[in-house]
């Protein structure tokens, strides 16, 4: 494929995915932003298969800084997902679930 048919790829998967983006309802941005996590996490794999592959040292500094970057990448994106999780708890609850507190309910 000649650069002209690529870019308009790019561009159109750009808009595609604008619109797609702006469209979910509000309620489903958390489980979107986990969606994108899992898919950083399948690029992290990708970078390391092409680090790990016989070539040049350049293609192996490309692949760690790959790896770098995607896990940057992941762990920011748990931070976002954690903090929008955070703005559905009321305001007196505890951080931490029922489960490690002891209050279940559990039948009692």
């Amino acid at each position: 494929m000649d650069f002209i048919s690529i870019l308009s790829i790019f561009v159109l998967a750009c808009f595609v995915g604008y619109y797609v983006v702006w469209s979910v309802t509000p309620a489903l941005h958390t489980p979107l932003m986990a969606v994108t996590n899992a898919i950083s996490s399948v690029i992290v794999v990708g970078a390391l298969v092409a680090s790990a592959a016989e070539g040049s040292p350049l293609a192996k500094w490309l692949g760690l800084g790959a790896v770098v970057l995607a896990s940057v990448n992941i762990f920011g994106g748990f931070a976002v997902t954690e903090r929008m999780l955070a703005m559905y708890r009321k305001k007196g609850a505890p951080k931490t679930g029922a489960l490690k507190t002891g209050k279940g309910g559990g039948g009692r």
